[in-house]
């Protein structure tokens, strides 16, 4: 077996059988589809075994509610392909995207193929990286929010590079992808960026996350661990998706969380991070809270403050 499609599945049944017969509609030999049920409630498993039933390709498991990382783990177990792929239920896979990615991990002899994607309004989203990449710097462009790439479908990997990096507790809901990612690069891979739009992506569906900062306390515990063998490089990363996570929250006007929590970032606080994360920290969290609105708002404010770092640098 060639290639291993692992989409987990959950309450997803006005989605999932476009997913599941886009993937099966690629025109390449020796690929399987390994749909999840992570415990649907809305029929989305019946319509998985209905399309089981007509294509030997696909296998559905059915499992208790664990969680999509769970469910991700329960499909690579199951899955019998040298290489891996994931799709989410609510997505598609387009025309050729499997035969592309599974033609560049021969073409390239890489760990991981990285393509790019569009969305349902046609926008074709692509970070314009090309070829071998650097880990370093994908992590980077990971926790600093600034990743345009695709992080976990719309991309394919050897199997044995996905083996410890689908462990993430069940706490965590929200960056799951980012922390699987993450977990991968820091083995070193070598990672392929090529320029094939492959993946249908569907922006703006509702969910019902919000945010917790018990859950963001489990995820910093697991990424610190996941970045110690290279933490001289990526600290201030760290450092830097900590600063992020607090504004979300300081945005949702959930100030407590500064002194219940963040105030133990200060002393990492350096003058290479973004002088406008810097400064929304170290503002009270109500004048904080202002100060992300605005950027979020209005981006010439970004472009301002960006160039006041930039002065402060010429000036060191």
């Amino acid at each position: 077996m060639e290639v291993s499609v692992v989409i987990p599945v959950y309450n997803k049944v006005e989605y999932v059988e476009r997913c599941l017969r886009s993937v099966l509609a690629q025109e390449m030999e020796g690929f399987e589809v390994i749909a999840v049920d992570d415990g649907s409630t809305d029929g989305s498993g019946a319509v998985c075994d209905r399309l089981a039933a007509e294509d030997a390709r696909l296998r559905v498991i059915h499992t208790p509610n664990g969680g999509v990382t769970a469910a991700r783990r329960r499909g690579v177990e199951a899955a019998r392909g040298r290489y891996i792929t994931f799709a989410d239920a609510d997505d598609a896979m387009l025309p050729g995207g499997l035969r592309s990615l599974c033609e560049a991990m021969e073409r390239e002899q890489a760990d991981e193929v990285v393509a790019t994607y569009r969305n349902q309004h046609g926008q074709h989203v692509d970070s314009g990286l090309r070829g071998v990449v650097s880990t370093r710097f994908m992590i980077n462009q990971l926790l600093g929010s600034k990743a345009r790439f695709c992080v976990l479908w719309g991309v394919i990997f050897r199997r044995g590079l996905l083996d410890g990096c689908l462990t993430a507790p069940r706490q965590i809901r929200a960056g799951e992808d980012i922390l699987m990612q993450v977990m991968c690069l820091v083995k070193r891979p070598k990672v392929v960026f090529i320029p094939d739009c492959v993946y249908l992506y569907t922006e703006g569906l509702p969910n019902n996350r919000r945010l917790e900062l018990g859950e963001q306390v489990v995820y910093d515990s697991v990424l610190r661990r996941v970045l110690a063998p290279c933490w001289a490089e990526h600290s201030d990363d760290f450092t830097l998706r900590q600063l992020k996570m607090y504004e979300n929250f300081i945005d949702q006007k959930m100030f407590y969380v500064r002194k219940e929590y963040y105030h133990q970032m200060r002393p990492r606080l350096n003058a290479r991070l973004p002088l406008a994360d810097r400064i929304a920290f170290l503002l009270p969290p109500r004048l904080a809270y202002m100060l992300v609105s605005l950027r979020k708002g209005q981006p010439g404010l970004v472009r301002v403050l960006s160039r006041l770092q930039g002065s402060a640098g010429t000036a060191r």
